[in-house]
């Protein structure tokens, strides 16, 4: 195989998950027949009635890849994802098929952790495909009891950049407003946004850059308000809500301590508290870490809990550095690098948000901790 692509060369892929019935095949269709000027490659990983191409499109069955007259391009996945990927690749480099992207779909109980580590793990994919987002349909209507019986789809919602909740219809709004905390609690770093999928604006589900270390940290403020009334207070962490959605992840030195955000004032909203497996938790401090014990530290935590972590991401403030060091991670791999400069007005801190299973919160933090200088 050749050497890796540039960045900017290599084939952007989107992970579509959700549980059965939750309307990933309706917004695929919508990918595969609607004219949207991109040439998107599908890949589904699908074994069942369910899948498009028996509905969609009339063909023979041991017919692995078929082109449409969009541009798109089907394929089904009956054997390993890599080697479905690697065929891809030839395909294209040889003029065969044109695409610019890949969506794949995952089946619907799947857990999209191993799935994602194919595009870390096995160098012919890392070098030509770059894993651009995860995206979980989530069902408002059966969304709660899904997440009470299975423990996937909570894995699906834990592993998302992006939460698409469909049939918000069906479902009166305080059932909505449950869930959609409950989403949050589970993973606190995923916008969530009510779709209907025929007008989902499909460019927003694209080229969102999730795991690019760069991207920003964004934590719902409900997430802190909820779970830990006192965190917007005076917590030595320095908890403090950073009213910076969407500004690039420059904290702009004012401190919001003290003050609370949109939610604070209800925390009491018919939460009934689900122990969910699957949760998040955040740390935070204004103290910087000395590198070489956090390294130490995450190492030996990657070792313990690595397989019940399943995204984890964080802007870190060390001592002796100038700049912020952004690192994340999937199950047992980390990646760092450094960020931007601290700017002259800004306090330097610590963020990170931790998302698994099971995971001992108070291990982490008191661990955390004594990696402060």
């Amino acid at each position: 195989m050749n050497a890796a692509l540039s960045l900017d060369k290599m084939v952007p892929v989107t992970v579509l998950t959700g549980f059965l019935g939750a309307g990933k095949t309706t917004l695929l269709k919508r990918i595969l027949t609607e004219y949207h000027g991109q040439r998107i490659a599908v890949i589904e990983n699908e074994f069942g009635p369910e899948s498009i191409d028996t509905e969609l499109l009339v063909q023979d069955s041991d017919e692995q890849i078929v082109e449409l007259s969009n541009g798109c391009v089907c394929c089904t996945v009956r054997g390993d994802l890599q080697q479905a990927l690697n065929d891809l690749r030839a395909k294209r480099e040889s003029g065969a098929i044109k695409f610019e992207r890949i969506v794949l779909e995952t089946t619907g109980m799947a857990n999209p952790g191993p799935v994602c580590q194919t595009f870390f793990m096995d160098d012919d994919v890392a070098q030509y495909y770059r894993l651009d987002s995860v995206i979980t349909v989530v069902d408002a209507k059966h969304g709660m009891e899904t997440l009470d019986n299975q423990e996937e789809a909570q894995k699906q919602v834990g592993f998302a950049d992006r939460i698409l909740v469909s049939k918000k219809d069906l479902v009166n709004e305080a059932d909505y407003a449950a869930l959609r905390s409950r989403l949050v609690h589970i993973n606190p770093r995923a916008p969530i946004t009510p779709v209907h999928f025929g007008e989902t604006e499909l460019k927003s589900l694209l080229d969102i850059s999730g795991f690019n270390l760069n991207t920003i940290l964004d934590i719902d403020p409900e997430f802190l308000a909820d779970e830990h009334p006192d965190a917007a207070h005076n917590h030595d962490h320095g908890h403090k809500h950073d009213h910076d959605h969407d500004h690039g992840h420059e904290h702009h030195g004012h401190d919001h301590e003290g003050e609370c955000g949109p939610s604070c004032g209800h925390q009491d909203h018919h939460h009934a508290h689900h122990n969910d497996e699957i949760g998040a938790f955040v740390f935070r401090s204004n103290k910087p870490f000395d590198p070489e014990r956090l390294e130490d530290f995450l190492g030996g935590i990657l070792q313990v809990y690595g397989p019940d972590l399943l995204r984890y991401k964080g802007i870190l403030y060390l001592k002796g550095a100038n700049r912020r060091m952004l690192f994340q991670g999937v199950h047992m791999m980390m990646g760092a690098e450094p960020g931007k400069p601290w700017l002259a007005s800004e306090k330097p801190n610590t963020k990170m948000v931790f998302i698994g299973r099971k995971l001992p919160e108070d291990i982490f933090t008191s661990g955390l901790e004594q990696c402060l200088a």
